[in-house]
Order: C-alpha cells, then sequence, then structure tokens
C-alpha cells in the first residue's frame, strides 16, 4: 500500500477514474437500450447485474497482466497487418455491435409491436439480455484495462479507479436510462452512437486506429444539438417507438 503515500499515485487514480467514466459512455448506453426492453421492475436490476458483470471481468483482467500482454503477440499476418488476439476480440466485438445496433433500429421503427406477457418468454428475454451485456462487457473491458495498464503502475491504483468507475455508472445508469427512453430520438441517436463505436473497434483491430476524442466530440455535439430540438419541441408530442417486449399497462407507466 506504498502508493497511498505517493502524490503521483493519486493524480493517477484520478486521471484513470476519469477516464474509465468517459470510456464506459458506450457501455452505458447499449446498457440502457438492452434493458430498456425489459420491464421497468427488472431494468434496475438487469443494469447493476450488466455493470457488475463489467467490474468483475475488468479486474479479471488486470490481474492476468502476463495472460493480457500475450493477447497482443501476432497470430498471423493478414494484408501486412499483424492480426493478435486482442485484434480478433475487437474486430468481432465491434461486428457484433454493428449488427446488433442495426437489429436494435430495425426493432424500435418497423419491428412487432404485440407486449410479450408470458412468464417463461419474459425470463428467457431478461436472460438474453444479461448475456448480450456479458458479451460486450468483455470487448469494453478488454480496451479499458489495456488503457489502464498504459497509465498507472501499481494494480492497485488500477483496480480503485474501475472499481469506482462502475460506481459511479451503476449511480447514473438508470438516469441516463430513463432519459433515453422519455426522448425516443435520442434512442435512436444512442443506437448511431453504438455504430460509430462499433466500426471504431473494428477499426482498431485491423490497426487503424481513430482518435477517440474525434468520436466523443461527434457524440456530445449531436446531444448538444439535440438538446437544443426538445427544449424548442418541448410542446409536441414525441413519436413513440416499437417496444414490443413492454407489457402495457402499469410497467409502461413506471417508466
Amino acid at each position: 500500500m506504498e502508493w497511498i503515500a505517493d502524490p503521483q499515485a493519486w493524480i493517477a487514480l484520478v486521471t484513470l477514474t476519469l477516464l474509465e467514466i468517459v470510456l464506459g459512455i458506450d457501455n452505458i448506453i447499449f446498457i440502457s437500450i438492452l434493458t430498456g426492453k425489459l420491464p421497468a421492475h427488472q431494468q434496475p436490476r438487469a443494469r447493476t447485474i450488466g455493470l457488475a458483470f463489467a467490474m468483475i471481468t475488468r479486474i479479471m483482467l488486470l490481474y492476468s497482466l502476463v495472460w493480457l500482454t500475450r493477447l497482443t503477440e501476432p497470430l498471423f499476418t493478414l494484408m501486412q497487418m499483424e492480426i493478435s488476439i486482442r485484434d480478433l476480440v475487437l474486430i468481432i466485438g465491434g461486428a457484433f455491435l454493428l449488427a446488433k445496433s442495426t437489429m436494435e433500429l430495425h426493432s424500435s421503427l418497423e419491428g412487432p409491436q404485440q407486449p410479450t406477457t408470458d412468464k417463461a418468454a419474459a425470463a428467457q428475454l431478461f436472460a438474453m439480455v444479461i448475456v448480450q451485456i456479458a458479451i460486450i462487457d468483455i470487448v469494453f473491458s478488454l480496451d479499458s484495462v489495456i488503457t489502464a495498464v498504459g497509465m498507472a503502475q501499481d494494480i492497485e491504483v488500477m483496480a480503485l479507479a474501475i472499481v469506482i468507475a462502475v460506481f459511479f455508472m451503476m449511480a447514473f445508469a438508470g438516469t441516463v436510462s430513463r432519459f433515453v427512453d422519455t426522448h425516443p430520438t435520442l434512442k435512436v441517436l444512442a443506437l448511431s452512437f453504438l455504430l460509430i463505436v462499433g466500426m471504431a473497434l473494428i477499426a482498431d483491430g485491423l490497426e487503424f486506429h481513430i482518435p477517440r476524442g474525434y468520436i466523443y466530440f461527434a457524440m456530445g455535439f449531436s446531444v448538444f444539438v439535440e438538446s437544443l430540438n426538445i427544449r424548442m419541441r418541448r410542446k409536441i408530442e414525441p413519436v413513440h417507438l416499437r417496444t414490443p417486449h413492454l407489457p402495457d399497462g402499469k410497467d409502461r407507466e413506471a417508466q
């Protein structure tokens, strides 16, 4: 615990925590959209499970640094590009994110309208949401932990930064989810963000690195413009996206 008396370690902790929160924004958006398909009373539980899994995954990767460094060793060469296990995970994860975002856009705009009321189907849906969150958590965790390893020297500092960031995300995930559900255009915009993130992950896997600052600036500017649209058109009734898995009545009113 010598790092406690080291001012540089505290600076690294604050910097890394803020960075983990910023890197977790796309994760929160993805979790919010997936859990939005569940009944209102199940959404907080699903968000907590999803973010807890993200924290556990990141800490396990962090304490497997030797194995983590091996992930960056080239497996094979494709068109003069050296592809590692990390690159494959990013490419597959990015493709999954592209496919899932496209399917969610279709479901929200042109999907079936009938709500699901069968208990077995509801339980299956909850399990599917958790599995999908777990898959994308692994992709986001891999990138996040590699960033943490590059920024801090003490593994305790990295682990503490991850824990603080995840608890921060747990505190605000519900607010983000409710805000996205309340404003349908923001949900479509968020899905568009995930398409960009998926493309960036694939590009990273193919050794074409897009600076994250460009992506987050585009997201922030789009949200700023949309917030102006919401304020200017506050009296206009928004469109209602299709939510086939949410039953009518109390659950919809609870949102």
